[in-house]
């Protein structure tokens, strides 16, 4: 029989020898988030850019007015594009009312999330339309952790609500 030292040492020898080998294996067999395949050599749909004056690259922008990310007090980065873009509109737009929101992933390192701001006063003929666009950078801690997503851009338009009698106000 082996004493109790023993025994501690050998489970203590072979947790270390057993963290060694997870993390070895962790760092060679990772894939990074941010790498992004360019075998087909086709350009991403939407990258980086703080205007929006390109119509020919980005045309989706062409009628959004830019919301310059520098002058915002929110987050740009957080693990949710959904709160992420939340959080823009509230810095921009304090007035109360209900949000549509709508959540697409052009590609897997790229969400568009579009959200329409309609105002709680009923006899309002407009409502705001935001587009936000992000990338993702990486991981956070864990490889099983979400990815982090940072926003590259953001844009309102005003719009009319159609078929509303107050159409006239919102010209």
């Amino acid at each position: 029989m082996l004493s109790i030292k023993w025994k501690f040492f050998i489970i203590l020898v072979l947790s270390i020898f057993a963290t060694a080998g997870t993390s070895l294996y962790i760092t060679y067999h990772q894939t990074p988030a941010n790498l992004v395949s360019t075998a087909d050599e086709e350009k991403p749909q939407f990258s980086v850019m703080h205007n929006s004056e390109n119509s020919e690259v980005y045309p989706e922008r062409v009628d959004y007015q830019t919301i310059p990310l520098d002058s915002l007090n929110s987050v740009l980065q957080g693990s949710n594009p959904t709160n992420l873009a939340l959080s823009v509109i509230e810095d921009v737009e304090p007035e109360k009312g209900t949000h549509k929101i709508e959540v697409v992933y052009p590609q897997h390192n790229q969400a568009l999330v579009t959200i329409t701001h309609i105002p709680a006063k009923r006899k309002s003929a407009k409502f705001i339309k935001y587009r936000v666009e992000m990338n993702t950078f990486g991981r956070s801690l864990l490889i099983s952790s979400p990815p982090v997503w940072q926003i590259i851009w953001a844009g309102s338009q005003i719009q009319c609500k159609t078929g509303s009698r107050l159409n006239k106000q919102c010209n």
